[in-house]
């Protein structure tokens, strides 16, 4: 009998993928990984997946027109890798009868690991440090500022943003959460506040939120009156968080001092983008949640689901 075969699309599982085909093999199914870095395009994924029984989703766009390119195929079940899925049409896959979830509350401390990491380069200006020594055999010794008695506004009170006051906390600042259900947690003393409201107290703007309709351009130019000058910006969010043409604009006016961004409108980062000019910046490659124990953690939970869809009923 043939095994049901896998299509695998997630990097970060693709990484280690190597250590899971045993747990495919156990689960009766067979995994297949993509060739692909960041994302298969809509025209790849149409080509590709009606050959597989079932599909772990990254990034890539798992949208209508994927799912009515694929009619046909063998397509039966699929499980979005991780938290965001501001990338997949769950009424689409519902309509052509394919089961589709994610992978709920699994990396609220790895995503905070690094939006603590990304904050307290920006206030020492270590990462600029090393660059400097590293590529022009330099020895500079910029001052930063101390993260105790800092206000930092942070966009986002779920699994990640109260990971990430918690880590704030313990360097001694004050949080702000903005979140409209927020909701008080215990050990994590923080302030609540409507948005956009106080913006103009933080010297940090943290974004930690998902990406809805809502929180897309959250960060626009009509904001940048509203901040306080000189506040340095964090995104480990998604990408479209964060109006880019808003943020250059704030980065050249010093309205914005400078800002730490895992995540980006177009990923990967063009080799063009504007943002490059500014060397107190900090960029990461959409990889915040990809620890390996949280990936090994994560792909096996992704593969028990996808096991569990295509069990005999």
């Amino acid at each position: 009998m043939t095994k049901p075969r896998v299509l695998v699309t997630c990097p970060p599982m693709l990484g280690l993928f190597d250590e899971f085909r045993e747990d495919f093999e156990a689960t009766g199914l067979e995994g297949v990984p993509a060739k692909t870095t960041q994302i298969l395009s809509e025209d790849e994924l149409i080509q590709q997946l009606p050959e597989y029984d079932a599909w772990i989703i990254g990034d890539d766009p798992a949208s209508r027109r994927v799912l009515d390119g694929a009619k046909g195929g063998k397509l039966r079940a699929a499980v979005k890798w991780g938290v965001g899925v501001d990338n997949v049409d769950f009424t689409a896959f519902k309509d052509h009868d394919i089961p589709v979830e994610n992978t709920p509350g699994v990396f609220g401390g790895e995503v905070a690991d690094v939006a603590l990491t990304y904050t307290l380069g920006l206030a020492r200006e270590t990462y600029r440090i090393d660059r400097e020594i590293r590529l022009n055999n330099g020895w500079p010794k910029p001052s930063g500022i101390s993260m105790t008695g800092r206000t930092v506004a942070l966009v986002g009170f779920g699994d990640i943003g109260r990971q990430t006051a918690k880590r704030l906390l313990a360097c001694g600042s004050k949080v702000i959460a903005y979140d409209p259900y927020f909701k008080p947690a215990d050990g994590i003393e923080v302030e609540s506040a409507d948005w956009p409201s106080r913006l103009d107290e933080a010297d940090f703007l943290v974004f930690t939120c998902p990406l809805t309709p809502d929180t897309r351009g959250m960060f626009n130019e009509d904001l940048l009156s509203k901040l306080k000058p000189g506040v340095r910006v964090v995104n480990v969010a998604r990408g479209p968080v964060i109006e880019e043409a808003a943020l250059l604009k704030g980065l050249r006016d010093g309205t914005v001092y400078s800002a730490a961004l895992d995540v980006f409108e177009v990923e990967p980062l063009a080799p063009d983008n504007p943002l490059r000019e500014f060397d107190q910046c900090i960029f990461g490659s959409h990889n915040g949640s990809n620890s390996a124990d949280a990936v090994r953690r994560v792909s096996r939970i992704a593969i028990g689901k996808i096991a569990g869809f295509l069990a005999p009923r």
